[in-house]
């Protein structure tokens, strides 16, 4: 449980501020162009620091890295919550996102190397996951409601309850681990990996707002690109590499962290244009959004469970994996039906909880399957790398269906009467279907990736060495 809603907090954060923003920037006075950056420092410094705060779990103990995570991202969402300007809410989120990465991976790690029983193995990674996959849409209804009932500093605020039940449960009841107590840190591939992935998520980020052709975007986004090549290169000559390639070259985990790409890109396409749709079009409540998602939210947890312990040890992750894409998919195109005259129950519910049931098939099993066979040493930097995995997938495909989105909504206007107030409306429900019909394109790719590189059983967890304490 502890471990649970430790991974609720990191999750979270990146969307409860979504829904908060309005009335931040009503406050605080900053402009619109500047309101992209409260998400994006938590994103940026989140998944710059993820490889690094891996390893340190490993060498100095996930137990320590766990509880000051925890405390430093408490610290950091009170002064997110105090914030008179900008600045001081945007270096709360910068924060934020540099106590996530110490967090996440220890968190993950730890339930990795605690449940090596398969049977509970399965149990804690499909609660586990389904938190995972879940916690975005929380996150737009957590936001919602303390926005529209206290107030928006509350979004931060809460994160000190959520920190201080897992410092008091993490320091109970949590042992320590060090397994990586004899290796050293790989400085050169510290610089390269941080700034690779500082400069991915950056150029991604950057589209949102400009456009692929500014030399802003790809310039930053290539220089990225290339430095995580450089790391790739560096990785095969360290003498401790930060992320050992030993932990890719599995066929399973290597579609594992595919897989986790792929779905935290397509996943946006629901959370991001579905949220628009629900409240600009059919006239929800931020509450009424978030509470809009809920059924979706059941469906994922209950097939977290039914897939990790039941279908994936049964059929093995070639049949499961790819059919749970299928699932995702087919509820994406179901959404691609909405006008501007559907109702939520007919037109959004049925299709919403296929796609729950499809994503709730995917994430965890994946995660679990990613981890699956690692060795105690590398735990943590091996979790660090799903989050980070997902983190860059969410960043394509925020930046990707933005743009995508964008450039439909914008064909449809051409030569219409633009202060048409219906043909305004009806662009951007193209641009919604846009977003949706490209979601499920993703997910169909990721049906067959996943069914190519899947070997048809999951691999055996008797690699794993046992936890060492420190």
């Amino acid at each position: 449980m502890i471990i649970g809603i430790a991974q609720l907090m990191v999750v979270l954060d990146s969307t409860v501020v979504n829904i908060a923003l309005p009335s931040a920037q009503a406050e605080l006075g900053f402009s619109d162009g500047n309101r992209q950056w409260v998400i994006t420092a938590y994103a940026l410094s989140f998944a710059a620091l993820l490889l690094l705060a891996g390893r340190l779990a490993d060498l100095f103990g996930r137990k320590p890295a766990f509880l000051l995570g925890a405390a430093g991202f408490a610290a950091a969402s009170v002064l997110g919550g105090m914030a008179t300007s900008l600045s001081v809410l945007i270096t709360a989120r910068v924060l934020q996102g540099v106590f996530a990465a110490l967090l996440a991976p220890a968190t993950l790690s730890l339930l990795n190397t605690t449940f090596t029983d398969p049977r509970e193995r399965a149990k804690a990674f499909g609660i586990f996951g389904g938190i995972g996959a879940s916690g975005t849409v929380v996150g737009l209804l957590v936001g919602g409601t303390l926005t529209e009932v206290l107030d928006w500093r509350w979004t931060m605020y809460v994160n000190v309850l959520f920190c201080v039940v897992a410092l008091v449960g993490g320091w109970k009841l949590l042992g320590n681990t060090r397994d990586a107590v004899n290796s050293a840190l790989d400085l050169p591939g510290t610089v390269l990996i941080s700034a690779g992935l500082f400069a991915v998520v950056y150029g991604l980020s950057n589209a949102e707002s400009h456009s692929w052709s500014s030399p802003l975007t790809w310039g930053i986004f290539t220089s990225g690109v290339l430095l995580v090549a450089a790391f790739t290169w560096w990785q095969t000559r360290a003498k401790h590499p930060l992320l050992p390639l030993r932990i890719l070259t599995d066929r399973n985990r290597a579609a594992s962290f595919t897989t986790l790409l792929l779905t935290g890109a397509g996943l946006f396409g629901v959370l991001l244009f579905l949220t628009y749709y629900l409240q600009l079009d059919l006239g929800f409540s931020p509450v009424e959004t978030g509470l809009a998602f809920l059924p979706m939210i059941v469906v994922m947890m209950v097939m977290a469970q039914v897939a990790t312990m039941k279908l994936v040890p049964r059929l093995g992750p070639r049949v499961v994996l790819p059919a749970g894409f299928l699932l995702a998919a087919a509820g994406l195109i179901g959404l691609t039906n909405i006008s501007l005259t559907s109702g939520y129950v007919t037109d959004v519910l049925p299709p919403l909880l296929l796609f729950g049931a499809g994503l709730g098939t995917v994430v965890p099993a994946s995660m679990s399957l990613a981890t699956t066979g690692v060795d105690a040493a590398d735990a943590g930097v091996a979790s660090a790398a799903v989050n980070a995995v997902q983190q860059v997938g969410g960043s394509i495909g925020t930046a990707l269906l933005n743009t995508l989105a964008a450039s439909a909504a914008a064909a449809y206007l051409a030569g219409k009467d633009p202060s048409d107030t219906t043909a305004r409306a009806s662009a951007a429900i193209t641009s919604y279907t846009t977003a949706f019909w490209w979601s499920a394109g993703i997910f169909a790719a990721g049906a067959v990736i996943t069914a190519l590189l899947h070997r048809r059983h999951a691999a055996p967890t008797s690699r794993q060495a046992a936890p060492s304490p420190s």
